[in-house]
């Protein structure tokens, strides 16, 4: 009597089988190996085995490899990686633009990004978490003017505060805020941004750029919507320039857009992609009130940051240390601050009875300053002291390295020989502009 297979329960003939009862096992054992077999037949070049479902001996003839299985087709092109955008779901990352970097990053599909470098440098914005302040902490702006250092202010003639205020933010300790004075009715826009030369902006040429910042509101915000402003202004202009003052050439505005603020800080970021002839850019916020103001219509910002990515990085300055950010805003401006109520600030020597000249070691400033702030300034020979009326600029003689200063008094002073723009108290100081 035939018996069957241990693993395919295929018949065959026993030892003891008669002949003709033998070749009829054969026969099944040939037809059971048939059906067994039937899905191998078929096929062509290159096609694989690969099973239709769990019984045994299912299969199927597939062009490649299982589905659930990484395919060639998944990459095409050189320096492709395989990823995966969910769980058992690999997907293709293309490859990179030369010399950029592998980084995580949640908000994309992949979980990761190429981007450009992550470490200092990266941000174009001098002063982004507002600790440097020479001018001072707070100013009555009722013309265009810098405030913090690299920012400028505009409102047209009305009276405007910008102020440091302290943060409250994890990792920064100022910001600056923009008010609208109380009670004021006047509803032109009010701006602050930070004009930048054109070798901070031209490597961002054809490039996708993000800036990003942390802001808040006052409880009187009178914006509507709650509504800031926030731009990217560009040229394409062949020397530095402030758009504040006088339009770029070829100017737009690739980033034109607006956020929502609440009264607690907030990081917002905007992204645009810029032409390849980009030779000026100057980020801004821009405030348009309505109504009359409250106490506390103001908006604040700190922890902006300009980078060449397609997403908002972690935030780092543009220089590793305050020091560095000091140094880097002392390019543009530059104050002599009293040590004391009769510290020596410039050395010079008298021209006239009425004039000395003074000359400012200023380190390189970026061009021969232009403009000239002072306050209480006395001229002194080390005995005598005399008020001086007036202070002017002598920019024939000036350079970035070196301001010569022309400090008038009344009278007294005896030619030819030396003497020195002292302090006259503790506010004394004299600053150099060499600003955009």
């Amino acid at each position: 009597m035939a018996t069957v297979t241990p693993n395919f329960n295929w018949p065959v003939p026993t030892s003891t089988d008669l002949v003709r009862d033998g070749a009829t096992a054969i026969e099944a054992l040939g037809d059971s190996i048939d059906a067994s077999l039937v899905d191998l037949k078929g096929g062509t070049t290159g096609q694989v085995l690969s099973k239709t479902s769990g019984t045994d001996m299912d299969f199927t003839w597939v062009t490649t490899d299982d589905a659930n299985a990484i395919q060639n087709s998944i990459v095409d092109a050189k320096g492709d990686l395989i990823a995966a955008s969910a769980n058992d779901t690999p997907a293709r990352l293309a490859v990179g633009a030369n010399g950029e970097t592998l980084v995580a990053d949640s908000s994309t599909s992949t979980g990761l990004r190429w981007t450009g470098q992550e470490t200092v440098g990266k941000n174009a914005i001098y002063n982004s978490s507002l600790d440097v302040w020479q001018r001072g902490t707070s100013f009555n702006v009722t013309s265009d003017a810098y405030t913090a250092d690299r920012w400028y202010a505009q409102r047209g003639g009305i009276a405007t505060t910008v102020s440091q205020q302290s943060a409250s933010l994890a990792n920064f300790t100022y910001g600056i805020r923009v008010q609208r004075n109380s009670g004021n009715t006047f509803t032109t826009p009010i701006r602050l941004g930070q004009p930048l030369e054109i070798t901070d902006a031209m490597r961002f040429q054809g490039k996708t750029v993000t800036l990003s910042f942390w802001a808040k509101a006052g409880a009187n915000y009178s914006a509507t919507s709650s509504a800031l402003g926030v731009f990217l202004y560009s040229g394409t202009g062949s020397t530095d320039g402030n758009p504040f003052v006088s339009s770029y050439t070829g100017q737009a505005t690739p980033i034109n857009s607006t956020v929502t603020l609440t009264t607690s800080y907030q990081r917002f970021s905007v992204s645009v992609t810029l032409g390849s002839t980009v030779t000026q850019l100057t980020p801004a916020f821009s405030f348009t009130p309505v109504g009359t103001a409250g106490a506390n219509d103001w908006f604040e910002v700190t922890g902006i940051q300009l980078e060449a990515s397609a997403v908002a990085t972690t935030y780092t300055r543009q220089n590793a240390t305050i020091q560095g950010e000091l140094a880097a805003c002392q390019r543009y401006y530059r104050r002599f601050n009293a040590g004391g109520s009769s510290s020596y600030l410039g050395f010079g020597s008298a021209f006239s009875t009425t004039k000395i000249t003074a000359s400012f070691y200023t380190g390189t400033m970026r061009i021969t300053p232009t403009t000239l702030d002072y306050n209480a300034i006395n001229v002194a020979d080390g005995v005598t002291g005399y008020a001086s009326t007036a202070a002017s600029l002598v920019a024939a003689t000036s350079t970035p390295d070196v301001a010569n200063v022309d400090f008038t008094v009344a009278s007294g002073l005896t030619q030819y020989r030396p003497y020195f723009a002292q302090a006259n108290g503790t506010t004394s100081y004299v600053g150099f502009s060499a600003e955009l």
